[in-house]
């Protein structure tokens, strides 16, 4: 099989185990809270977690993002589509996703926001660059080699990201600083302001 976004086939990554999303999924639904909190409130709210040891990869600033509902809604809906089939130029929840096509999906579906098809035209969408320490959720992740981008993921917070990897896989949930990500991060677009 051959992967369809890398230039190399990328190394096989084992799957997170089922007890792994349920933990997620607890953390994310008590960060939907706490934006909701902060979105209605009007001021800014501070949550004090404890420090991970500094090894954790889930040692990762916690940024608020600009419209935290439309963020929420984009989180939820992506977490919603992880174990759906990758294919090739897919780009519905029935048909599978490649990685542009999920991206845009769930853009559409949740926010009626219409975003270039490739993960090549994603990485030219305006908008601020973002350094890998202050993304917030929504945010694009984009993956490639020698400055060209080839790959793209929606970050949900703690260094991970989802995305449709490869040709046989499914969507799913992997941290940024992963031995394959870490090598073949090229940057990241703020499209929610």
């Amino acid at each position: 099989m051959k992967a369809a976004h890398y230039p190399g086939k990328p190394p096989r990554i084992p799957a997170t185990p089922p007890a792994a999303w349920a933990a997620l999924a607890l953390r994310m639904a008590g960060m939907a809270v706490v934006l909701a909190l902060a979105a209605c409130g009007g001021g800014k709210q501070s949550v004090r977690r404890p420090t991970p040891p500094a090894h954790d990869p889930r040692d990762w600033p916690q940024v608020a993002p600009a419209d935290p509902v439309a963020a929420n809604a984009v989180l939820i809906r992506a977490l919603g589509l992880v174990g759906t089939p990758y294919r090739y130029g897919g780009n519905t929840p029935a048909g599978g996703f490649d990685c542009s096509g999920l991206v845009t999906y769930v853009f559409r579906d949740m926010l009626d926001l219409r975003l270039p098809r490739t993960s090549r035209e994603l990485a030219e969408v305006q908008g601020p660059r973002i350094e890998p320490r202050k993304l917030a959720a929504a945010d694009l992740v984009f993956f490639g080699s020698r400055g060209n981008v080839s790959h793209v993921g929606i970050y949900v917070g703690e260094g991970r990201f989802v995305h449709a990897p490869s040709t046989g896989g499914t969507v799913r949930l992997d941290y940024l600083d992963g031995p394959y990500w870490k090598d073949h991060y090229s940057g990241a677009k703020r499209v929610l302001r």
